[in-house]
């Protein structure tokens, strides 16, 4: 007979709570009905589904004494980049839902989730995803700064997600079902700087939905894992996370339903149950690539088959949900928090920074204070920085280290970093380190970037006004094919052509695939215009560019010459 483990055996004997997608109050009573024990919501601002009904502050503290009524936890999404000017209001919001009885925030923002943990000590805070934690490093980071949920990226493997559950010092929440993004979350800019509507702030207009060289590479089957509910079991992942706010009732209610039964009598999924699933939505199918590994066969589009069979699941609600306490919720009402005062201007030597490609591109040595090359690419005597993969799983992370400790035995004095996860890899080398654009910062208060990082280069999707305001030790990208998606996959082509004949150049990332925007960001003719919002510290993105060209961006900078077409400007 097997022997299992004892960890193993009171993994098994604790049930994961089943988190349930509410768009609106239809939706909440249909994941109470189906046997939700935890729902997440949003409000009316701040949170990744601005599209979805949402709720306001009167359906949000009725939606609390439901829930509460019926033993079912609350947690309110605040998964969005929040600007300086923006801080008051998502604070006083806050304090209205700390007020209201909400269980937990789930919060994507450094700076806003410091302020919060400064405020109101008590509140609990998840991790979104959109903080792209995706190694047992990042969720110390986050464990370290009073988090006490961590949302993982949705890449990641069996293997890389039982070594985070074991070694967590915190709870660990899975998405378990439900759509896919193409990119990483967090790290997607397409929907941004296509349409002008940020991903990042809850309004994503779906691009990877779109055709590209007349086929939908970017469109991924819904995610399903109800076939490895015993795994998950035995990993001791704390929550199940079903994908959908922007779903029926009817999704939620059959969803959750099958779940709830599958979490109750402790199984995985038979065939049966997954077609059912099938039936209430699907993409042509579903995946499970990224958990078990097998990235082919990933791509779906929503068929009129696929349709019809939603159409046909019954959209009556039996409450099934399982008989529990009320949650009696007693916490002391705190007054909205003044306006936060801002940190001061941080004092800045003028730098102007860039990143190449590879070594036989770099141009421009005697312009640039400081240039970097990927890690894998570093060559001595070339550069004197270097770039960290924008993804490190914990059985990548021993490659990263052994490579980096040679590029500081050779020459490497800075090293520049794109997740918090991966400071820890750095420490004791001696490098200087800087925060990348990945980082999303976006507002004055993400002191522990400004504390760690010599500077940081802010987010590509703020304007200059809202780069003006950061106080922050601020360098700013004024060239280059900004990436718009990290992907996990490969894609197995050099570009992408939408229907307007835009193409997307895609460039290799080690095993991962990046899509560039079409065009470059380009400043050279409005460096008045960065001088006047206080931009002092210039970064270079060079993609695909060969040495000969990104020479003459260099000569164009030096000169200020007239901007080339297409191009993309700092608005």
């Amino acid at each position: 007979m097997k022997q299992i483990s004892e960890k193993t055996n009171k993994a098994l004997s604790a049930v994961p709570e089943l988190l349930c997608p509410c768009g609106g109050e239809q939706a909440l009573r249909a994941a109470l009905f189906g046997g939700a024990d935890a729902v997440y919501l949003g409000g009316r601002a701040f949170n990744a589904r601005m599209n979805a009904a949402n709720f306001d502050n009167a359906a949000l503290e009725r939606s609390v004494k439901l829930c509460h009524s019926r033993g079912v936890r609350v947690y309110v999404t605040l998964n969005t980049l929040v600007t300086d000017r923006m801080i008051p209001q998502a604070l006083e919001f806050v304090a209205f839902l700390y007020n209201a009885g909400v269980d937990a925030l789930i919060v994507a923002d450094c700076g806003l989730s410091l302020l919060i943990r400064k405020l109101f000590p008590d509140f609990e805070l998840h991790a979104s995803t959109q903080f792209s934690v995706h190694s047992l490093d990042g969720v110390k980071w986050l464990a370290e700064r009073g988090f006490t949920m961590a949302v993982v990226a949705r890449e990641l493997s069996r293997r890389s997600l039982e070594k985070i559950c074991r070694e967590s010092p915190i709870q660990i929440e899975v998405f378990v079902h439900g759509a896919l993004c193409a990119s990483h979350s967090g790290q997607c800019l397409m929907s941004s700087f296509l349409g002008g509507r940020s991903g990042n702030r809850g309004e994503c207009a779906q691009p990877c939905r779109m055709s590209y060289n007349g086929s939908h590479p970017l469109s991924l089957k819904d995610l399903c894992l109800a076939g490895h509910v015993e795994e998950l079991l035995s990993m001791g992942v704390s929550s199940l996370k079903i994908e959908g706010r922007m779903k029926s009732p009817s999704y939620v209610y059959n969803v959750a339903r099958v779940w709830r039964t599958l979490l109750d009598e402790r199984r995985s999924a038979g065939e049966k149950e997954i077609a059912s699933l099938a039936r209430v939505f699907s993409r042509g199918g579903f995946t499970d690539g990224y958990f078990s590994g097998k990235l082919k066969d990933m791509t779906g589009v929503r068929s009129e088959e696929d349709k019809r069979a939603s159409g046909e699941v019954a959209s009556s609600f039996a409450d099934v949900s399982p008989r529990r306490d009320p949650v009696i919720f007693v916490r002391e009402r705190l007054p909205v928090p003044e306006k936060p005062t801002l940190p001061e201007r941080p004092e800045q030597k003028k730098s102007v920074s860039a990143r190449f490609s590879s070594p036989d591109r770099v141009a421009g040595e005697d312009f640039f204070d400081l240039v970097y090359l990927p890690l894998f690419r570093f060559e001595k005597g070339i550069c004197d920085g270097v770039v960290l993969p924008s993804v490190v799983t914990d059985s990548e992370v021993a490659a990263v280290r052994s490579r980096l400790e040679s590029a500081a035995a050779n020459g490497a004095k800075h090293v520049l970093v794109g997740n918090p996860g991966h400071i820890a890899l750095a420490d004791g080398l001696g490098l200087t380190l800087h925060g990348d654009f990945r980082l999303n910062v976006v507002n004055s208060f993400a002191s522990d970037y400004s504390s760690v990082f010599s500077d940081v280069i802010v987010s590509p999707e703020l304007n200059l006004a809202q780069i003006r305001d950061l106080r922050v030790k601020k360098s700013v990208i004024v060239y280059g094919r900004i990436p718009l998606m990290l992907l996990e996959r490969r894609l197995g082509t050099g570009s992408l052509k939408d229907s307007k004949g835009a193409v997307f150049p895609v460039a290799a990332e080690g095993q991962r695939d990046l899509v560039l925007n079409s065009v470059p960001i380009y400043m050279a003719d409005r460096l008045s215009q960065l001088k006047d919002a206080g931009i002092i510290n210039r970064h270079f993105f060079f993609t695909d560019e060969s040495r000969a060209q990104a020479q003459s961006v260099v000569e164009a900078y030096r000169g200020s010459l007239p901007a080339p077409d297409p191009i993309r400007r700092i608005r």
